[in-house]
């Protein structure tokens, strides 16, 4: 068996009937919604222009022109590929610089919550874990709130997020470390975490003086999409194409962590090292998906779980697919979010929630308990 076999077969699992099924019902539910996302919206355009402007012959065959598009004009002149976009048509313009972007930001979004929440799942062997888990949610909002209360740019937000959501993590890994950690005191460490800083995110929301700010706060904390481009698209992309062939890779480890500590250990894992780096790789994960949405929920929660009832336990099939169920759920999502409501767009959070809040009712009675694998 040569090398390259060898990793095909450790990334990629083997595609039964089942996992086909998600795949395929991801990519199709994935490029409808992409297609109405491009289709509607205040620039009026029949469905074949729409079409006609995403597969734009001006784009796609020259090269400089995509670069313009993707890279943005001043990136594109500093490496001398920059191309005047007058040549493009309206429709072309709306349609690669404001709605193209929006869809696939809203991919990567998905998927990074949902390799996240498939992580977190395992590292707590608590299947109501989620991305938000060890306190990466309040402790993004509370940078959030706290840069806008401040006035220190908007620009910042992102790194805010990041910088937040990464610090708390690290808080909750000390309160919880007893000479180790265990799944127990991890979760416990994140609920404590979690509240003090909800609690502080809460109070700093009476220094916000401008309407326009507590705006701007209430929607990032909702999980919303609004106004993102290529720039968001090219911050969540770079993280993700680390973030997806690390989670494949780590399918084994998982798989190991799920039987516990003890029979981990036995097989030779060394279980604390092994789960901060996958604690690491599924922080990493949800702050490029915080970046550049805010706290979306119930992504990292619902599409593991619901992909798990059809292919089981197993993080090689679970993962690939995350891969395309989280996508497929967050665009479906945002297009609800943008159109449901015909002239007011709601947070995509807000449409997540209303739609993960019920599955769980739904399993609750369903199942008699579920909280631990």
């Amino acid at each position: 068996m040569t090398r390259q076999r060898r990793v095909r077969d450790a990334l990629l699992p083997e595609v039964d009937a089942q996992l086909a099924t998600i795949i395929g019902a991801s990519v199709v539910l994935m490029v409808i919604a992409g297609l109405v996302q491009i289709r509607y919206g205040a620039y009026e355009m029949p469905f074949e222009i729409a079409v006609r402007a995403l597969f734009d012959r001006a784009v796609w065959t020259n090269p400089e022109v995509l670069a313009t598009l993707v890279l943005g004009e001043n990136a594109a002149r500093f490496l001398g590929v920059y191309a005047d976009l007058s040549v493009l048509s309206n429709a072309t313009i709306v349609v690669w610089t404001v709605r193209l972007p929006r869809v696939l930001v809203a991919a990567f979004v998905g998927l990074n919550l949902a390799v996240s929440g498939a992580i977190f799942q395992a590292i707590t062997r608590n299947e109501l874990a989620s991305p938000y888990i060890l306190g990466v949610s309040s402790g993004a909002g509370v940078a959030v709130v706290f840069t806008l209360v401040f006035s220190l740019g908007a620009y910042l937000l992102p790194l805010a997020a990041v910088a937040g959501g990464t610090g708390a993590f690290l808080l909750v890994y000390a309160v919880a470390w007893r000479g180790g950690t265990t799944p127990v005191r991890l979760v416990l460490a994140g609920v404590v975490v979690g509240t003090i800083f909800n609690s502080l995110q809460t109070g700093m929301f009476y220094f916000i003086e401008s309407n326009g700010v507590m705006r701007t706060a209430v929607a990032w904390l909702a999980g919303s999409l609004v106004g993102v481009d290529w720039t968001d698209a090219r911050t969540v992309a770079i993280p993700t194409l680390v973030v997806v062939p690390a989670a494949l890779a780590s399918a084994r480890q998982l798989d190991v962590l799920l039987l516990g500590e003890r029979a981990a250990r036995s097989l030779g894992m060394s279980v604390e090292r092994i789960r901060f780096l996958l604690s690491t790789l599924a922080i990493v994960a949800a702050s490029a998906a915080v970046a550049v949405a805010g706290l979306v929920g119930f992504v990292g929660l619902v599409v593991p779980h619901a992909v798990r009832t059809f292919v089981g336990s197993d993080y090689r099939r679970l993962m690939t697919g995350c891969l395309f169920a989280g996508p497929a759920l967050v665009v479906t999502a945002d297009v609800f979010a943008r159109l449901a409501l015909g002239g007011t767009q709601v947070p995509v959070g807000v449409v997540t929630g209303l739609l993960g809040g019920p599955y769980f009712l739904l399993l609750l009675r369903r199942t008699e308990s579920f909280t631990e694998f």
